[in-house]
């Protein structure tokens, strides 16, 4: 598709995107007219006018739905225009992506560059908390997350989760407040009520839910876990990273936990010590 209806000269004041503008923009090089666009979304070609013009600057998303339809059907709109279109009118995504779509976006190259960071964790989420991909050391330090699939889904229904996250309690509300957030951000919807339809049958989610906190982010990176089969104490300290996606914009995270040593809780190590003292055996005089 022509760029030529976004350029500006050398002179030219360069201004930020507009619903209006990108509107037109798209109208212009699909050589429609505004009355046919009208007809087409079902409002009145005055309202096109205003649309363009930025007088009336939020159009509801059946609008905004309508147009985009018409003009993809003229000529294809690329994914990220449609998306461009969606931000600029105030609105969110017409429905979120569900995981398979997500995980379609996970290309050879990116699974295999995971490898890079071992022994360190290290995977793509999405903004859900749905574990898309991951390394081995990531299916190590949460043994069963890989199998639930959604990190809530680990934290309440898999008794391995308590085993593992020395913080159970504080990463568990943590998480959930971070959900709350989530749910704000993307208007809700119906992925946010299913969720939670699930998520309802477990007593510890309900109080943590009934507490009404809200995060949109870790207030410390560091992580601290515990390995099951050893017994080893490590922590992950946490960096979060969204992905570009053409289909998906801002719907994918990095994940990369550094994997430290760390030395066990003082009750857990005078436990050993008192343990191990029981079985020594004390050195016999000739």
């Amino acid at each position: 598709m022509s760029r030529k209806s976004i350029e500006a000269g050398p002179g030219d004041l360069l201004r930020p995107p507009t619903f209006g503008g990108l509107l037109r923009r798209f109208r212009d090089d699909r050589r429609v007219s505004r009355e046919k666009l009208a007809f087409a979304a079902g409002v009145s070609s005055s309202y096109i006018t205003h649309l363009e013009g930025g007088d009336r600057a939020h159009p509801t998303k059946a609008v905004v739905e309508a147009l985009i339809g018409y003009l993809h059907r003229v000529a294809p709109l690329s994914d990220a225009e449609r998306r461009h279109l969606f931000d600029l009118a105030g609105l969110s995504e017409a429905s979120a992506p569900t995981v398979a779509e997500l995980c379609a976006e996970i290309t050879e190259d990116m699974r295999s560059g995971l490898e890079v960071h071992e022994p360190n964790a290290a995977g793509y989420l999405d903004t859900r908390w749905n574990v898309l991909f991951c390394n081995a050391p990531y299916a190590a330090a949460f043994p069963g997350l890989v199998e639930d699939v959604n990190i809530l889904r680990w934290f309440f229904g898999n008794e391995m989760s308590k085993r593992v996250m020395v913080d159970w309690e504080r990463e568990a509300a943590l998480t959930v407040d971070w959900l709350r957030g989530l749910i704000g951000q993307s208007a809700g919807g119906d992925w946010s009520t299913e969720l939670l339809a699930e998520l309802g049958q477990y007593p510890e989610f309900r109080r943590m839910w009934a507490s009404g906190g809200t995060a949109y982010g870790r207030e410390s990176p560091q992580m601290r876990l515990r390995d099951i089969e050893t017994g080893e104490h490590f922590s992950l300290d946490v960096q979060l990273f969204r992905v570009d996606s053409g289909s998906h914009p801002g719907r994918i995270q990095f994940f990369l936990g550094i994997r430290t040593p760390q030395p066990a809780p003082p009750s857990i190590a005078r436990r050993a010590a008192v343990n191990g003292s029981h079985g020594a055996r004390s050195p016999v005089n000739p």
